[in-house]
């Protein structure tokens, strides 16, 4: 079977504030994603949000798994996708989109048939997923980095100067609930998300990318006021919670794409944390 996946389940920040590194590792992060030939789910019980991987060496169907009851994958949810890999294809009951490296597509409710393909099985497309449950039927939607909307944040003095490219968001694409970008940090900076902030009103994961070999994100998570960490390589995610502050910092500079869901679509729907507040 081509198609694997997992449930996580939701935690209290009290259950989590007690855990090792063993089990926050297990409960939040993603280290199993980007697998040749393979489509890689892990299900939340944070918003029933999804996120997972499609990396086809030959054609790769997406599938519906057991915890979603349907017949078909996206009978009652959204999907979206930024290809990190070699260039390929996606095609949605019939229409082909060709996505390039940092190429965004938006997959609407009610799709029934996808596809995912390479241009070269030696340099396979690397399909990042996020898919969350959706009530509409929008549009599929294809977005480049060129196209997304730009935020230019931070400063080199703080080491977090970084642009943030918000793709799968509104005024860019209409969608439920899901949101997706990219954030890129600038040679030297090294902090994202500082100031630290929590959104209740939905949950995130984040996915590290462009991380040179040899070096690593430490991510920190939890309340302001109960900080934890997890060390993360390349091409891996962690699932924040709607309660967990979302913020990391590298051993150099690197990119992660986000990804969110909940009930406010409102990007600055935030409760900042002030910097000297965090424990």
């Amino acid at each position: 079977m081509s198609t694997t996946f997992e449930t996580r389940y939701a935690s209290s920040p009290e259950a989590v504030s007690k855990y090792g590194t063993t089990a926050l590792r297990d409960e939040f992060l993603i280290d199993n994603l980007m697998e040749a030939g393979k489509v890689v789910w892990v299900y939340t019980h944070y918003d029933r949000y999804m996120a997972g991987s499609a990396v086809p060496t030959s054609a790769l169907k997406l599938e519906t798994i057991d915890p979603l009851k349907s017949d078909t994958f996206l009978a009652r949810r959204e999907l979206g996708i930024i290809n990190v890999g070699g260039n390929g294809s996606v095609t949605v009951d019939g229409e082909k989109h060709e996505l390039g490296y940092k190429d965004a597509l938006y997959i609407g409710q009610g799709a029934k048939d996808v596809v995912f393909e390479s241009n070269d099985a030696a340099n396979p497309a690397k399909f990042y997923l996020n898919s969350a449950p959706a009530h509409h039927a929008f549009p599929t939607k294809k977005v480049t980095l060129a196209e997304a909307s730009k935020l230019d944040l931070g400063t080199p003095e703080t080491a977090n100067a970084r642009t943030v490219n918000q793709m799968l968001i509104g005024g860019v694409v209409d969608t439920c609930q899901l949101q997706m970008g990219m954030t890129e940090l600038k040679s030297g900076s090294v902090w994202n998300t500082m100031p630290a902030h929590v959104h209740d009103r939905r949950m995130e994961v984040y996915f590290y990318i462009e991380v040179p070999e040899g070096q690593s994100v430490c991510h920190f998570m939890g309340q302001p006021q109960e900080t934890r960490h997890i060390w993360m390589q390349n091409e891996e995610a962690v699932i924040s919670p709607p309660w967990s502050i979302h913020s990391g910092a590298g051993t150099s500079n690197y990119t992660f794409i986000w990804g969110m869901a909940g009930e406010n679509l409102d990007y600055g729907d935030m409760d900042v944390a002030a910097i000297n507040d965090l424990k």
